[in-house]
């Protein structure tokens, strides 16, 4: 397409989502490789000055995994959640909040926006209570795993949220929450950023991972628009990964709750985010409720 013909489709999906909230999930590959984490921000930042009201939501698993690797510990997932002791909860802090959080908001500052970075237990934004013990089918067999300091998510207060977005910050929210006693707990990144999306009543959330979207149980086709039942019969047929199990449930959930659109993307491959967005095809899954 010569460049005029690509500016003018992107006019009628600008003016569309002019104002509205987007939620991203930065996950997969751009937390280890700085290449991709910076085209990927450089596309929210673009969002941003088109008027879209831009929350970063990110996680930060391989990064997690790798510095428990060099400290000599193991990691350990069940359903696609991460067992985490006190040990890797320090861990998990030290590379989300210390590490990645701060590297995402000064991506944002060199792309030339203003982020502020925060973890979900900054004016109690994520208030969560630590995972009952979860009943897993092991070889057919039912076992029950303590996740150990995982939370499940009890409510999000958008306030801080909110107010940053009304003075033109991008908020950029680490996946830890704070509980009733002021314990801190982990947080799956995919299921925080489903519940942002609710509560700041947003009109996207999209995933960013490793994968081109939802896909059937051959790897061969990615589906390029679905309705939750679809989303869900994926999930029933075994077609999904251990990994996408949270994704597909946080977008279920967001859906189901009033976020109208969700999207499944490679971020991997650059400027997917804009692609998906500004143009009739897309790149990814899109899923809504009907």
């Amino acid at each position: 397409m010569k460049r005029e013909d690509v500016l003018m489709e992107a006019l009628p999906y600008i003016q569309q989502f002019h104002g509205k909230t987007i939620v991203i999930k930065l996950g997969g590959h751009a937390m280890v490789d700085p290449v991709v984490l910076e085209n990927a921000i450089r596309d929210a930042v673009l969002l941003h000055y088109v008027g879209i009201r831009v929350v970063l939501v990110h996680g930060g698993g391989p990064e997690i995994s790798e510095k428990m690797k060099q400290m000599g510990k193991a990691s350990v997932f069940v359903g696609g959640l991460r067992v985490t002791d006190q040990e890797t909860l320090e861990i998990a802090q030290m590379v989300l909040v210390g590490k990645i959080n701060a590297n995402i908001v000064s991506l944002i500052a060199k792309c030339g926006a203003r982020g502020v970075g925060l973890s979900g237990s900054d004016g109690n934004i994520i208030l969560a209570k630590k995972m009952d013990v979860q009943k897993i089918d092991v070889g057919g067999v039912q076992k029950e795993v303590d996740l150990g300091h995982v939370g499940e998510i009890e409510w999000i207060d958008p306030s801080l949220l909110n107010t940053l977005l009304d003075t033109k910050y991008i908020p950029v929210v680490a996946p830890m929450a704070i509980d009733r006693s002021g314990g801190h707990l982990n947080i799956n990144a995919d299921t925080a950023a489903g519940d942002i999306a609710i509560s700041l009543k947003a009109y996207k959330l999209i995933n960013m991972t490793d994968v081109d979207g939802g896909m059937d149980k051959d790897r061969t086709k990615v589906f390029r628009r679905l309705t939750i039942n679809e989303a869900n019969e994926l999930q029933r047929s075994g077609a999904l990964g251990e990994g996408m199990i949270p994704k597909v449930g946080s977008v279920r959930k967001a859906i189901e709750n009033g976020v109208s659109f969700a999207h499944i993307i490679n971020g991997n491959i650059e400027h997917n985010l804009i692609l998906e967005l500004f143009t009739r095809e897309g790149v990814g899954t899109m899923i809504s409720l009907r």
